[in-house]
């Protein structure tokens, strides 16, 4: 069993996601913003950090350069779970240096997809 991290403001989303993760036998560590969810991703040291852009404060976006540029968690591999799903924000997504993209609404199908292809 690993840990997975949501990072989402909205508090529904967050659920759903987790229902997900917990169907596949993982984990599940919460946090409302990006800078919450950078602190808790440090502490916790996921194995997948799936992490919404659209926040308060510091979006997702931001967290995901932070968390990518920091060296105690650079490895950890970061998934966008957000409504910004255009081919221009998945290429921002990627310049920001997440590992994929899954666009919102998404089904359990496509979320279990990502989780197998990240925890195995």
């Amino acid at each position: 069993m690993k840990t997975v991290l949501i990072v989402d403001d909205v508090q529904t989303d967050r659920e759903l996601a987790a229902k997900v993760v917990r169907a596949a036998g993982h984990q599940v560590e919460f946090a409302n913003d990006g800078a919450d969810g950078i602190a808790r991703a440090k502490t916790v040291k996921p194995a997948l950090i799936l992490l919404d852009v659209v926040m308060p404060g510091m979006d997702g976006f931001a967290a995901c350069r932070q968390l990518k540029k920091d060296p105690e968690t650079s490895g950890i591999p970061v998934v966008l779970l957000t409504t910004k799903g255009t081919e221009a924000d998945k290429f921002w997504g990627q310049k920001q240096g997440a590992d994929d993209h899954v666009a919102k609404p998404y089904t359990a199908d496509s979320l279990g997809t990502v989780l197998r292809r990240f925890l195995g």
